[in-house]
């Protein structure tokens, strides 16, 4: 057992789960037969290796910390929104849709609807969840989980019904987008040809803009509060179901982000979607893994993108099934999951006070005082 401060154990304790579940899918490897060392090699060859790879990660990345921060915030305030493939989607819609509705139009107009069309689609299947939860004392799991159902049915059927035909290539994809794209040509020129777009900067702002939400602001002392005991908040005068309805749309509008990243960034169109997006849960993951900070968030949204972009490449080169990634990121969220267990292995430093006598003294700036004859005698 290592005694370690609080600080450095929140950050062992991810990366103790991180190489844990790097050890189980060599293990797995192994015991079917392939080479552990050969398949690590290969999937950070394909993921870090080259300037293409390097771009399509970072691309990769961008969604998934715009849901992450979704989850956290609604997580912050005591929720678990596991909607965000739901809300996703939605903003993925609706983004593609006024950016196709509006092409005449100048891109520097367009953009900014396309997006701000995408993170209120967002925020809106969110805030169902929220004010159900608020004013019905409904379970959001239950709602957010089945909101991700409507919601992948109600696209298809907006997409496929109700959309101009003109705006379809057929009923399974929409036209791409020639206005209000995110990419940019000399990024893409930069990284070889790599979908990698605009939209990173814009989460790297949405971590900062995140970070200061919630260490800063009012709103974000309060969305804290409440997670931690609603009943103190409202005793203290802040209102539960204010602050239950915002962090929900705060969280949609997010998740809607990564949506919007999604359509106008990486793809430029919409298509039929089978099930519910991945970047949805696995923001859930990058969220968990990351601690809930900002820094963490960004760290381990690079690595889940890691795995997946040299997913490819370790089945391509050297011959084992993807699925073997899957279950790696399985097992660095089971280990993060039994973080408790994890956190067997470090014992938190204790400040050494050595008697109440010491700490009376402090207390009296070194005059024996009364303080000094409580901790003398053991009163309380």
């Amino acid at each position: 057992m290592f005694k370690v401060d609080k600080k450095t154990k929140n950050i062992l304790v991810p990366v103790v789960a991180v190489i844990a579940g790097l050890i189980v899918g060599a293990l797995i490897m192994l015991a079917w037969g392939y080479d552990p060392v050969a398949a690590y090699s290969s999937l950070l060859s394909s993921a870090l290796g080259n300037t293409n790879g390097i771009g399509e990660t970072i691309r990769a990345a961008t969604p998934l910390i715009f849901t992450a921060i979704g989850f956290q915030i609604a997580s912050a305030a005591g929720f678990f929104n596991i909607g965000l493939s739901g809300q996703a989607q939605a903003g993925w819609l609706a983004s593609i849709w006024v950016a196709l509705a509006f092409k005449n139009l100048p891109g520097y107009i367009v953009l900014p609807m396309a997006i701000i069309a995408g993170v209120l689609a967002g925020a809106i299947i969110a805030g169902i969840a929220g004010v159900l939860r608020a004013y019905f004392g409904t379970n959001e799991v239950i709602v957010t989980i089945m909101m991700n159902y409507i919601v992948l049915y109600s696209c298809q059927y907006l997409m496929q019904v109700v959309m101009n035909k003109n705006l379809r290539v057929s009923t399974d994809a929409t036209n791409n987008i020639s206005n209000g794209s995110l990419r940019l040509d000399w990024l893409t020129n930069m990284f070889n040809g790599a979908r990698i777009n605009s939209g990173i900067f814009m989460a790297l702002i949405a971590l900062v803009a995140f970070w200061f939400l919630m260490k800063k602001t009012v709103a974000g002392f309060e969305i804290r509060s409440v997670g931690l005991n609603p009943f103190a908040s409202r005793y203290a005068g802040m209102s539960d179901k204010k602050n239950i309805i915002v962090s929900m749309l705060l969280s949609g509008a997010f998740a809607g982000m990564g949506g919007v990243v999604q359509g106008l960034g990486t793809y430029l169109n919409y298509f039929t979607q089978t099930a519910s997006l991945d970047i949805g849960f696995d923001g859930m993951s990058v969220a968990l893994l990351g601690t809930g900070t900002a820094i963490g968030i960004l760290l381990a949204s690079l690595l889940f993108s890691i795995l997946k972009i040299g997913g490819l490449g370790m089945q391509t080169l050297a011959g084992i099934p993807y699925e073997i990634v899957s279950i790696v990121i399985a097992a660095i969220i089971f280990f993060v999951g039994i973080r408790y267990v994890v956190e067997l292995m470090f014992k938190d430093k204790k400040h050494n006070y050595d008697q109440p006598e010491k700490i009376a003294k402090i207390s009296n700036n070194g005059v024996d005082g009364p303080a000094v004859k409580i901790g003398r005698e053991g009163e309380v």
